[in-house]
């Protein structure tokens, strides 16, 4: 059972992580609904959340390998220069803030209500920006003050476990004039470092409070099944923006939020 388990949970994470619906609201229902890992304690769940979302990220790397290596190689052409700069300055702005926060003593929520009212907002945020653009000539360039309001995006879906990073960097982006295509692929290439500098934060962590003696097996399958996953993920989706808006995201939202509140308030869920 627990080798089902994660391969379920592993691509539920694969599938919502760079979609714009909330990863966090799916794997608490999922977490809720399934039977626990026996594998694992409460501190190796943890680990394994990261790991799943790790796999996520190494999708994308592979998705963008070009466009990673012309970032890497290429970097003294100017467009990609100045590409590559907004990508640092964005992270910066998030990783700055993230420091600020946590010095500030900010705790993160671990009840479900937060995450099941982000989810169900940010729902009808989506309508909102969708008819906020609708007549609106986007553009596929991405000016300095996007890219700074994208940065201080990815600190707000931190702060607001459910929010969807993915969701709350482009839908920002979009209500500011950017198309859904340059958008989309600026908030997943910015996706990679900040997902794998805060899951190596926090796989460290784990480790260091768990030892390495730990279901490696799990967490491999975990890994492989959640990268697989969010590999077809991300191309689809990238396929999908080119002729189709996210009102659709928006009421799946609502309707997933709406279920996630009902275990709540019913006290199925904690």
């Amino acid at each position: 059972m627990d080798w089902l388990v994660v391969i379920i949970l592993g691509i539920i994470e694969g599938i919502t992580e760079f979609l714009p619906i909330s990863s966090t609201g799916h794997l608490l229902m999922a977490q809720a609904f399934l039977p626990k890992i026996q594998g694992f304690s409460t501190e190796q769940l943890k680990m394994f959340d990261v790991v799943i979302q790790s796999g996520a990220v190494l999708a994308v790397i592979v998705v963008f390998y070009n466009r990673c290596k012309q970032l890497l190689l290429e970097w003294k052409k100017p467009d990609v220069r100045d590409y590559l700069l907004k990508l640092i300055v964005a992270f910066f702005i998030t990783g700055a803030g993230g420091l600020i926060l946590k010095k500030s003593g900010l705790c993160l929520p671990d009840e479900a209500a937060p995450v099941a009212w982000a989810t169900f907002i940010g729902g009808f945020v989506i309508l909102g920006v969708e008819y906020w653009v609708r007549d609106k000539k986007l553009s596929d360039l991405l000016p300095w003050h996007i890219v700074i309001a994208i940065g201080i995006a990815q600190l707000i879906a931190a702060v607001f476990p459910g929010a969807s990073r993915s969701g709350t960097t482009i839908l920002l982006a979009l209500a500011l004039g950017a198309s859904r295509r340059s958008a989309t692929e600026f908030s997943f290439i910015l996706g990679i470092p900040t997902l794998v500098s805060a899951g190596g934060l926090e796989f460290a962590e784990c480790l260091h409070d768990t030892g390495f003696h730990q279901p490696w097996g799990l967490l491999i399958v975990g890994l492989i099944v959640s990268a697989v996953t969010a590999f077809v993920a991300v191309k689809w989706l990238l396929r999908y923006v080119q002729s189709h808006n996210f009102v659709g995201f928006g009421w799946y939202r609502i309707v997933v939020g709406g279920i996630i509140l009902g275990c709540v308030l019913s006290g199925y869920i904690q």
